[in-house]
């Protein structure tokens, strides 16, 4: 360690999160000298995929409560419950490295930046990146009776016979159900759980928002762009709230019911126009063996064949401008008690680090059922789906004392494709925003998509959960001279590209007057000779 003090670093990288990790990989061709530490034993931060031993330690060190501590860290309330060979089927867990769960994962929408810029720095093909299929709604059991009652009055059927009594007492007994999103015209013709009537809305909201952003189309929604999507919905498309719903629901946002029109007309576009960009039949992708965390060993290799030095299991411990006047080099004491001099200190958030404190409410629950009929491709010729989403709306949710949860429950359910688990089971990860009874709504939420999902005869069970809450922010990086430190990552279940360009403002910084140099280029390298794909990235 004291070989690390013998010279000044260019930057010093604390932690190797997303965002730190794509710092690095924007830094791995600028020839300057990177230190690059972290205070975990394993890459990813935030991002990280635990095995089930390595989440228990994560679990014991995350468990506090104490609103001042738990304040300040990235995750909190922690905890873990088994429930393997307690079912009916008494099926239990494989072994602890068997799974590789993720702490925060996100699908990638194939029109996505941060696609773009691992193509452009070759650091893609180091990244298996599989299809995320289908998007689902939530249907509570009285819901889908309605909609079929609906559907069979457009048909003019007779309800009010013996006969029609007897379907609606049917329909009554129903159990919830889940809906395919129709995310393209043929969808939407050949959707059953939409009636007739709603289809042309659909259809008409769907062709204008490709285009939203056309000159002619601009006084449609410009009056209204700050107002809540959902009004803009009813008042603009004439929508009934149940297809308000599919709509905020594609916004993969937990605040979807106050999702501006500006806001949401873009994410709705962004996965309209993805679908089929990168083959048929799915709009986003998600990367193999580890989700965001995957991508940030790769990004931190391609550092490491660089020239970086990479440090696991230390961190900072505290900063010092030895002269405030010149302000050319912070000092950075690492937990190690080694002290490094550097001209930048970049970093994530985490302790000591002011937020807003706005949370999310995690579970991860390992099932005991592959739960195959979420991940069947509808489109010849697409690729088997290994992660599919589901969405419960505000309301769909009923909580303990009978009344409903009114936050929208965002989830994937992810096949053992994903390699996040062994053959023949399925992990599910459930997200909300922070509140009084979230925890509950979310048990509640799993207890529902397993009732939705359940085979005839045989329902899957829940051998593992671990819940959590996370700390998220939509703020700005922290810049203070020599010091960067980027916030926490948003509330979302789908990569959020704004959150590059505070990435790309790191590395501005970190590069200085050469930016201006019209040969460097952000994130665009050429290949590198003599190195095999074994040695970049793998």
């Amino acid at each position: 360690m004291e070989a690390l003090s013998e010279s000044t670093w260019d930057v010093v990288i604390c932690g190797t999160g997303l965002q730190q990790s794509m710092l690095a990989l924007a830094l791995s061709r600028s020839g300057k000298k990177i230190l690059h530490v972290d205070p975990n034993k394993y890459y990813g931060g935030p991002d990280a995929a635990l095995s089930l031993q390595e989440l228990e330690g994560w679990a014991a060190a995350h468990s506090s409560s104490d609103e001042q501590q738990a304040g300040q860290a990235v995750f909190s309330n922690s905890r873990i419950i088994r429930n393997d060979g307690a079912g009916k089927t008494k099926k239990k867990l494989s072994f602890p490295r068997a799974y590789s769960l993720a702490l925060s994962p996100q699908i990638i929408y194939t029109r996505s930046e941060l696609l773009a810029q691992l193509v452009s720095s070759k650091a893609f093909s180091q990244v298996e990146f599989q299809a995320v299929g289908s998007f689902y709604i939530f249907r509570p059991a009285s819901t889908a009776a309605a909609a079929a009652a609906e559907e069979e009055e457009e048909e003019g059927e007779e309800v009010g016979s013996e006969e029609g009594q007897q379907e609606q007492g049917q329909r009554q007994r129903q159990k919830p159900s889940l809906a395919r999103i129709p995310s393209t015209r043929e969808d939407v013709f050949s959707t059953t759980a939409i009636p007739s009537r709603s289809k042309r809305h659909l259809m008409k909201f769907l062709k204008f928002v490709i285009d939203y952003e056309a000159e002619e189309q601009s006084g449609t929604w410009k009056p209204n762009a700050d107002e809540p999507l959902a009004e803009f919905l009813r008042s603009q498309f004439k929508l009934n709230e149940e297809l308000i719903g599919y709509i905020l629901a594609l916004t993969l946002r937990l605040d979807a019911p106050n999702v501006s029109t500006r806001e949401g007309l873009a994410v709705i576009r962004r996965h309209l126009t993805s679908m089929g960009m990168f083959g048929p039949g799915f709009a986003a992708v998600y990367p193999k063996w580890g989700g965001m965390g995957e991508i940030a060993q790769v990004a931190c290799r391609a550092q490491a064949v660089g020239g970086g030095v990479y440090v696991l299991g230390t961190g900072v411990r505290g900063t010092k401008v030895p002269n405030a006047a010149k302000y050319e080099e912070v000092e950075v004491e690492l937990s190690s008690d080694t002290v490094v001099k550097t001209r930048l200190l970049v970093q994530g958030a985490g302790d000591n680090m002011a937020t807003d404190g706005q949370k999310m409410s995690r579970l991860v629950a390992i099932v005991s059922s592959p739960l195959d009929s979420l991940f069947e491709t509808v489109v010849e010729g697409a690729p088997l789906p290994v992660v599919a989403v589901v969405a419960f709306t505000q309301g769909s949710v009923p909580s303990p004392e009978g009344s409903s949860f009114e936050q929208p429950i965002l989830t994937t359910v992810h096949s053992s494709d994903t390699g996040e688990c062994p053959a023949g089971q399925s992990v599910i990860y459930l997200s909300t925003l922070s509140c009084p009874g979230a925890s509950e709504a979310l048990d509640s939420a799993l207890s529902s998509l397993l009732e939705a999902t359940a085979e005839e005869g045989e329902g899957a069970e829940c051998l593992f959960k671990v819940v959590y809450e996370q700390l998220v922010s939509s703020g700005t990086p922290i810049d203070e001279g020599r010091t960067f430190t980027f916030p926490p990552s948003p509330a979302a279940i789908a990569y959020e590209d704004d959150v590059l360009s505070q990435v790309r403002r790191a590395w501005e910084k970190a590069m200085g007057a050469s930016t201006k140099d019209e040969e460097v280029e952000y994130m665009v390298f050429a290949d590198r000779e003599a190195i095999g794909d074994d040695d970049v990235g793998s």
